[in-house]
């Protein structure tokens, strides 16, 4: 009873409010609207409106680069000390001297690092719809090292050409065999910075809370309502989605910097909602952020690398490959293109750069390319559906205001 007449309170004064300004409007009436803005939005698509979709897509775009301008304008002070360094850095790059085996070693390093560090944004940026780089780059990466390493007993593999083509070292190894440490220390560099890229893909959605909480707006972003909705819901949540959403909101708010760290260290599709969390709550950016790159550069990026070292090593490899041909009638043909595959791969590792490379097609290697070629694809057709709805958002909110107005 009491909850009730708190509502009718509400409903009441909110009515009161707004006849005083001459602009009554139901409230189911305007979230039916805002829900059919949101429907005809999502419609905006390449494969439904193509036309519209491009050129809200380029509009959107002008609009960014106008306000990244206005934005650099702004703080012109930094550009002009950035502009300063990068001239500073192009001179000495130029410039001939002893310096120039240095400069070469961290020009190598530091594309190498800002490589990873981009696919790992790509991986974490835009919600969980970003490319999934893990699967289709350092996955692979770290397989053909572990695959390499076991062949040629050695993780000395020449420089270049590695790591675009792996070649085993000319010495012969010493006795013993390959030590899974080897391994991880080998692609420790790659794997951290990929690492450390998730960690920085995630700070929008954390942005974008706190942003919210600081100025009282409310973004219409699924993800942010979602949030909302559940805050408002959490004593009646009954599925386990809700549930697991609550327990990681519980865990953020009340543990703070180790409950980011244990959120950010396991393999965890809801970490999401633990930016959204941190940004809502306003939680000092570098407790956020240092647990965060922590969890994901460190602990979590350790534990991928070993499952993907172990599941590659030789002998586990090999158990799956008499696995697959023990399958009974299509056992010997799935058998054969896994053999194929890994024969092909031992020949690369021990040629030599002037000797003639065996050319073969495998179609594991062919279904890979396509698949990667189909997720880029896909990737790119999602930035531009994205930021056409973008743009549909801005004029749809550009006619709330103008109505607000009369």
């Amino acid at each position: 009873m009491a909850e009730n007449g708190t509502d009718c309170d509400q409903r009441r004064t909110g009515m009161i409010k707004e006849q005083h300004n001459g602009n009554f409007t139901d409230s189911s009436l305007l979230s039916e609207r805002k829900r059919r803005d949101r429907e005809e939005r999502l419609n905006i698509v390449l494969w439904k409106q193509p036309l519209v979709t491009l050129q809200y897509f380029f509009l959107e775009t002008l609009i960014n680069l106008k306000e990244w301008t206005i934005k650099l304008w702004h703080r012109r002070s930094i550009l002009v000390c950035l502009l300063l360094t990068l001239a500073v850095l192009t001179a000495t790059y130029y410039i001939e001297g002893t310096h120039q085996q240095y400069v070469r070693y961290m020009e190598k390093k530091f594309f190498w690092c800002a490589y990873w560090v981009g696919l790992g944004i790509l991986s974490s940026v835009g919600l969980g719809t970003g490319l999934h780089t893990f699967l289709l780059y350092l996955g692979p990466h770290i397989a053909s090292v572990t695959l390499a390493a076991y062949e040629c007993n050695s993780v000395n593999f020449p420089e270049p050409p590695y790591p675009d083509q792996i070649i085993c070292p000319d010495e012969e190894p010493a006795g013993g065999s390959i030590s899974l440490w080897a391994i991880i220390s080998k692609v420790r560099l790659e794997a951290c910075m990929w690492g450390a890229g998730t960690a920085i893909g995630e700070l929008p959605p954390y942005f974008m809370a706190r942003a919210a909480r600081l100025s009282g707006a409310e973004p219409d972003d699924e993800e942010y309502q979602e949030f909302e909705e559940m805050l408002e819901h959490a004593e009646t949540a009954q599925d386990f989605a809700s549930r697991a959403k609550l327990a990681v909101q519980n865990l953020v708010q009340k543990v703070g910097f180790f409950g980011i760290l244990a959120c950010a260290s396991i393999p965890n599709p809801l970490f999401d909602l633990a930016g959204i969390t941190c940004g809502h709550f306003l939680v000092p950016f570098w407790t956020f952020f240092g647990a965060t790159l922590i969890g994901k550069a460190v602990i979590k990026m350790h534990i991928q690398k070993l499952f993907v070292i172990v599941t590659f090593s030789k002998h586990i490899v090999e158990q799956m490959v008499a696995l697959i041909g023990a399958i009974p009638s299509i056992g010997p043909s799935l058998q054969k293109p896994f053999q194929e595959y890994l024969e092909a791969q031992r020949i690369k590792l021990h040629h030599r750069p002037d000797s003639a490379v065996p050319q073969g097609e495998n179609w594991l290697s062919w279904i890979f390319e396509k698949l990667v070629i189909v997720m880029v694809c896909y990737f790119i057709l999602s930035i531009i559906n994205s930021m056409a709805q973008s743009y549909a958002k801005r004029q749809q909110q550009k006619m709330y205001s103008e109505e607000k107005t009369k």
